[in-house]
């Protein structure tokens, strides 16, 4: 076969229909890759399970995970990314899961997909309608916008949520107790018993992350003991929703990746965050499109009217819509002016989208 890629997807097909078992496909705007993890380290704690490491979740990545399957593998978790339509479809074709989630959907890769949510909803939902036509089960989180009417026509479906009236049963009924500083969350084991969860994240949005964990954790028979367990060890890396403590100052680490909706529920959350001195370092978001000015004029207005000691920008998409803060072209020229400063007893929020490379500047 002259198409080495062609080859390698076919050979992933190939080996995945070996292995006759669940295998859960996540896609999503926000929180995709913890929440993958978070299922993988719960379905982990009850099964040999086989999961994305990392962030290869593309037509090469998805590949590459699945020819890494052990045979003895019982359970895969498989991680899908997209920036245009028709390649969660196209990922579909060559995992076949099984069960599928979108975490929400939101502000993300606006450029591949028309400018709009509603090319976002349209390229998301490209998994749902892969699990309606191979008779998949989806698990729909009620407490998101959009994805219990864009899941209509499924006919296995599985709704949770953090209200009782809007889920099917009391089993996916999971209760946000506290998200400061960190997530804290319950829910009901099989037999009734109330089970309190004390994670390492932090935010509300986190706790959908947690939330969902525990739906398909218990969906798929994981003892709730063992649920509980599995969420409390979890402690977030490579600048998801990380705090890193230097000398006096502390660092909340949220510069994996960044859109406008996951940039307002970190600034949303860090307001709340209980510190004497708060600085905001925000780097540009990146794969906006034409909208892109305008989000990030949105953004800095709201980041404003926060309160914050002070806010930092840096990126040419903040720089034009600046007017009054400290701005810096890259996070290398941060990285020149930062190490220079002496900061002490402050709160920083890091948050930026990936090619940003916020971490470089702070973290050395």
């Amino acid at each position: 076969m002259e198409n080495v890629l062609e080859t390698l997807q076919q050979l992933a097909t190939h080996h995945r229909r070996m292995l006759h078992i669940p295998v859960i496909a996540i896609t999503g705007s926000n929180g995709k890759t913890t929440t993958k993890e978070l299922i993988a380290t719960v379905m982990g704690s009850h099964y040999a399970i086989h999961f994305t490491e990392g962030n290869l979740n593309n037509h090469i990545g998805v590949p590459l995970t699945l020819l890494a399957m052990p045979m003895h593998i019982e359970v895969a978790v498989i991680e899908m990314g997209m920036n245009h339509l028709g390649e969660i479809a196209a990922l579909c074709e060559i995992a076949e899961p099984t069960h599928g989630l979108i975490t929400n959907i939101g502000k993300a890769h606006l450029e591949g997909v028309g400018g709009t949510i509603e090319g976002v909803k349209q390229a998301k939902s490209e998994l749902y309608k892969y699990l309606k036509t191979n008779k998949g089960m989806v698990f729909i989180n009620r407490d998101e916008p959009f994805l219990f009417e864009l899941a209509e026509k499924n006919r296995k479906k599985l709704s949770y949520g953090s209200d009782a009236k809007l889920v099917e049963h009391a089993l996916y009924h999971v209760t946000c107790e506290t998200v400061s500083p960190f997530v804290r969350a319950t829910f009901q084991s099989d037999d009734q018993e109330r089970m309190v969860v004390q994670s390492h994240l932090m935010g509300k949005y986190n706790f959908y992350n947690i939330m969902t964990a525990i739906a398909v954790g218990q969906y798929f028979k994981v003892p709730a003991s063992k649920i509980k367990s599995a969420i409390e060890n979890y402690v977030p890396s490579n600048n998801r929703s990380q705090i890193v403590q230097r000398g006096s100052n502390t660092f909340i680490m949220d510069a994996y990746n960044a859109n406008p909706d996951s940039m307002k529920s970190a600034l949303d959350y860090f307001a709340t965050y209980q510190a004497s001195q708060k600085i905001v370092l925000l780097g540009d978001m990146l794969e906006l499109g034409v909208t892109t000015l305008q989000e990030h004029q949105a953004i800095l207005r709201h980041t404003e009217s926060l309160n914050f000691s002070k806010i930092i920008l840096v990126g040419h998409n903040f720089g034009k819509v600046n007017q009054y803060h400290l701005h810096f072209e890259n996070s290398q020229i941060l990285k020149n002016w930062f190490v220079q400063q002496n900061f002490e007893h402050v709160t920083f929020l890091v948050k930026g989208s990936r090619g940003m490379k916020m971490e470089e500047a702070i973290l050395q």
